[in-house]
């Protein structure tokens, strides 16, 4: 029997941000260079929100055989084109838009979906590309210990977590934020990814959900309820944590602008500041001596945690890529400012083109490859001995 690359339960957390999702699988690809080739899943707990969440489940479908399971993830995201994911035809885009229109400021047909894209493309390709049934298999028959995927209940506010997992895990509740055990399958997918206004909600069992990082106050929580005791995060926010100068606006900000203000409010905030917190709780916890955490019995330990972010902005990323959005989309997109560099922002959450999505996954394997002894001696993997 392969030994694992550590006796801790190693959780993968993978943020939400649509096409910048392609970030993650270059990273996963550089992980599974370094891994020794005969090492089993390392990732014991999945958790994703959002575009995360497709990522998340076709890891965990696939984690009896995780290195075929990130090479099809590659394949995948290294052929994407947007009429995969939305219908982008200017037909469409006319109907699905005038539709969003007339239901959000004249009420005509209260009841139908609200949103500006048609995601049906979505749908076909989950089904097509997630064995879903696996998920449980892989649990069976211990290759993964739990899955959670995130999504945004618009009733009651809460953001929860639906999880597949080993029997002793048990449902929780902390203050808006629950975990439910389910089946996962593709409603969940779908309603995880919906970003608002964007994307259509979906209903599930009494009431409707969109994308999961909507009020995720906490994302990383999911997979410490779920049992990991250490946690890799793969963020897409570039250069993360670096204060950026401030630059005097000589015009009102555009609606991308603006828009873009919100989607990174959404999707990258909460991740930086939770892993921001834990760091700090470490930190806090490291410096209480071991007898007194002892006779005191306090119940806290430290959680190993490992960040990797893009080195490079990803809208200055997208921004090279423009031309590669549909021109339904571009036409329709003009006036907000998208289609310009300094409305690249929103554009980095639509691209899924094949251009865009390659280059990502590069960057996303190269700094991977520049933290390789981090990702080493977060995994615990033993240095190969030196030729003589």
């Amino acid at each position: 029997m392969v030994q694992k690359t550590t006796d801790k339960k190693v959780g993968l957390v993978l943020s939400g941000g649509g096409a910048r999702a392609a970030y993650q699988v270059g990273v996963l690809k550089a992980i599974i260079r370094l891994l020794p080739q005969e090492s089993p899943n390392p990732f014991q707990v999945i958790s994703g929100t959002s575009a995360g969440a497709i990522n998340a489940v076709a890891l965990g479908s696939y984690a009896g055989h995780y290195r075929q399971g990130i090479q099809r993830l590659e394949h995948i995201w290294k052929n994407f084109s947007c009429d995969q994911i939305f219908k982008s035809d200017f037909l469409s885009v006319l109907q699905w838009s005038s539709k969003f229109i007339f239901n959000t400021f004249f009420g005509y047909k209260s009841g139908d979906p609200v949103s500006l894209l048609n995601n049906e493309p979505l749908r076909h390709l989950l089904k097509k590309v997630i064995l879903f049934e696996n998920i449980q298999k892989a649990i069976d028959n211990h290759d993964l210990h739990a899955l959670s995927i995130t999504a945004s209940g618009y009733a009651s506010g809460e953001s929860v977590s639906f999880f597949q997992a080993h029997k002793s895990i048990k449902n929780w509740q902390r203050l808006r934020r629950v975990g439910v055990r389910s089946r996962i399958h593709v409603e969940h997918l779908l309603a995880s990814s919906a970003i608002p206004a964007v994307f259509p909600a979906i209903q599930i069992n009494r009431e409707y959900f969109g994308d999961g990082a909507i009020r995720q106050l906490a994302p990383i929580s999911p997979a410490l309820h779920l049992g990991a005791d250490k946690i890799l995060v793969i963020g897409v926010s570039g250069s993360a944590h670096k204060r950026k100068p401030r630059e005097p606006m000589k015009h009102y900000p555009s609606m991308a602008k603006i828009m873009n203000h919100m989607f990174n409010a959404a999707f990258l905030d909460s991740m930086e500041s939770d892993v921001e917190r834990l760091t700090r709780i470490n930190n806090t916890i490291s410096k209480i001596p071991e007898r007194v955490m002892i006779t005191e019995g306090i119940g806290l330990k430290p959680v190993d945690i490992l960040e990797i972010n893009p080195s490079e902005s990803i809208d200055d990323i997208a921004a090279r890529h423009a031309r590669e959005l549909p021109k339904s989309l571009r036409l329709f997109l003009k006036g907000s400012g998208t289609t310009h560099k300094s409305g690249a922002g929103v554009l980095s959450y639509l691209l899924f083109e094949k251009g865009f999505c390659r280059e990502l996954i590069q960057c996303g394997y190269d700094d991977a490859m520049k933290r390789k002894e981090d990702i080493q001696r977060f995994f615990e993997i033993p240095e190969s001995p030196k030729k003589t």
